[in-house]
């Protein structure tokens, strides 16, 4: 098996799954375009730990960490397999990158994982580990745990990133927003920076999003969105580059971008 690519996909909100869109049409097509793994490793925004940590149960439930969304929402099963060994090598990479992961017993899976990874590869046949971020690590600290778990792309496991591109829902809270709105300026130019930097492999500059990137703050109230970019970024290796797949926006905050890395 040839190494596989990383990738990072924009999530959405949970009725992504029932919602028909762009950014729905893509995923459902994506996971019958790249090379089919022997299984995912995914860094969910929705699974925040103070340090690395990997789920680590053989058969993970699933976990509705949402209010108000359609009733048939908390009705979804993805009943893949976990991956217990893939969960205990990839921490004893971090271990040796002289990071201090976890492994995590008994947490299902998040939307973050399940909403991409459903439309993805709808059987659930494929074994899954899910990921922690660190909100106060920063994207240079994800881009080493990436470098650190490059490895197991060798051995047929995706690592993929879940977030999104852009996340700026305080500006829209409290306002009922169509889902085909059109985006401010603010979360167009913060998308094409991203896009530009991507596809020019600055791994630097994206270190560096949060000091850099116009509008960084207004796209990213909180961080965790962003984070799985420059940890797949990182998985990727060194000197690798971007190449965008998708490009949509919902509710005119929700970059829907999806980026490739090889």
């Amino acid at each position: 098996m040839a190494t596989l690519p990383t990738l990072f996909l924009s999530h959405g909100a949970p009725n992504l799954l029932l919602q028909k869109s762009p950014a729905r049409d893509f995923l459902q097509k994506l996971g019958q375009e790249i090379e089919r793994p022997r299984a995912i490793l995914i860094a969910s925004a929705h699974f925040e730990m103070p340090n690395p940590a990997f789920t680590a149960s053989a058969h993970p439930d699933m976990i509705y960490d949402f209010t108000g969304f359609e009733d048939e929402l908390y009705q979804v099963k993805y009943p893949a397999l976990g991956a217990p060994g893939l969960a205990a090598v990839a921490a004893d990479l971090l271990v040796k990158a002289d990071f201090e992961p976890q492994e995590v017993l008994g947490r299902g899976y998040d939307h973050g994982a399940w909403v991409p990874l459903k439309l993805m590869y709808p059987d659930a046949d494929i074994p899954v580990v899910e990921l922690s971020v660190q909100r106060e690590g920063g994207a240079g600290h994800h881009i080493m745990v990436g470098r650190a778990l490059a490895p197991l792309r060798d051995h047929g496991i995706l690592i993929v990133g879940s977030g999104s591109l852009t996340h700026g829902f305080d500006a829209t809270a409290k306002s009922n927003v169509a889902l085909d709105a059109p985006p401010p300026d603010w979360v167009t130019a913060f998308a094409e920076w991203v896009h530009e930097k991507a596809e020019a492999g600055a791994i630097d500059e994206i270190a560096d999003w949060w000091g850099l990137a116009p509008n960084a703050k207004k796209n990213h109230p909180t961080p965790e969105h962003f984070l799985p970019l420059p940890l797949v970024m990182g998985a990727a290796g060194e000197g690798a580059k971007g190449r965008r797949l998708h490009s949509s926006v919902q509710y005119g905050v929700l970059s829907m971008d999806a980026y490739l890395f090889e």
